[in-house]
């Protein structure tokens, strides 16, 4: 059954009636539903506020990393663990190809329903989930494969048991190997991409997010309980953070932004899929007649030029 957001309230009626005209037989008043439900779905989704893109990026039926494995690589093969702890459930692997073209994916998984929320951890990744993910990058590495990070976390996982095993050497030894890395890597914010958690997998030569996916250094959540200790507020925290594709695509903090379906993922996830392919298949064109120490003097030379100061005398 589809979950719908507060804004989507209007369509969550029209489907309803289109279902009910369907049942009673009545395809002329379906067609007519139709039409009024694409104007709502244009009305509705083409001037998103930033507290709505983060409802989206959060949506209950948007789809997940192993949603978009699963459509857009062959012959797909999953790799486990980080030969050191264990493996963890919240970080998945991939070798595969795409289209003719051999590709690892690496991303973070939420898990849907209870059970598999709970075996994913709610795709917080442990420190393991992150040496696997290294290792994987290393595999490719050796064997000249590109790489394909999908990124879709509230953040590392914060519990002791994280902290005990090295939580912050992990993510700290993952962007130091990965802006080192001598293959391809494109990243894809694909739904929420939380502070350290995503960059753990977010260095790479090419960095984009979908057009409803969001990525900070907290929570708008964790923002606005600090700032006006008042966690619901994290509409206005939400806004003023900058944290959609478009203000960090202006800011120059991320590469592409990658469009997705009008009526966005969580409706028309092949949409999604066909989109997140098409822009690594046109990423790869581009990297791959780069030699492979310019390629990594390139990542190093976009890594120094994040940010900005201001001198005073």
């Amino acid at each position: 059954m589809a979950s719908y957001l507060d804004f989507e309230k209007n369509i969550e009626q029209i489907d309803q009636d289109i279902i009910n005209a369907k049942n009673k037989g009545d395809f002329e008043a379906v067609a007519i539903l139709q039409k009024n439900l694409e104007k709502e779905i244009q009305k509705t989704y083409k001037n998103l506020s930033d507290f709505g893109r983060l409802q989206l990026a959060r949506h209950p039926d948007r789809p997940y990393a192993l949603d978009y494995i699963h459509l857009i690589l062959n012959d797909a093969h999953e790799i486990h663990g980080d030969r050191s702890f264990k493996d963890d459930p919240s970080i998945v692997c991939f070798m595969g190809y795409l289209g003719q073209k051999r590709l690892i994916v690496i991303g973070e998984q939420k898990g849907r329903g209870t059970k598999d929320k709970i075996l994913r951890n709610f795709g917080m990744p442990h420190p393991e989930g992150y040496r696997k993910a290294l290792r994987i990058a290393k595999l490719a590495e050796k064997f000249e494969i590109p790489i394909l990070f999908l990124i879709d976390t509230p953040g590392a996982y914060p519990g002791v048991e994280a902290e005990e095993r090295g939580q912050s050497e992990a993510i700290a030894r993952n962007l130091y190997e990965l802006s080192d890395l001598k293959t391809i890597t494109i990243a894809v914010v694909i739904g929420e991409g939380g502070s350290g958690g995503a960059l753990a997998i977010g260095v790479a030569d090419k960095l984009a997010m979908m057009k409803n996916s969001v990525f900070s250094v907290i929570s708008p959540e964790g923002c606005a309980a600090i700032l006006w200790n008042d966690p619901l507020k994290n509409e206005v925290a939400a806004k003023a953070m900058k944290i959609t594709a478009d203000d960090l695509k202006s800011q120059s903090l991320i590469d592409d932004v990658i469009e997705e379906p009008l009526n966005g993922a969580h409706r028309n996830k092949e949409g999604a899929a066909v989109a997140i392919a098409n822009y690594v298949k046109k990423s790869l064109e581009e990297l791959e007649g780069i030699d492979k120490r310019e390629l990594v003097s390139n990542r190093m030379k976009k890594i120094l030029k994040l940010g900005s100061y201001t001198e005073y005398s």
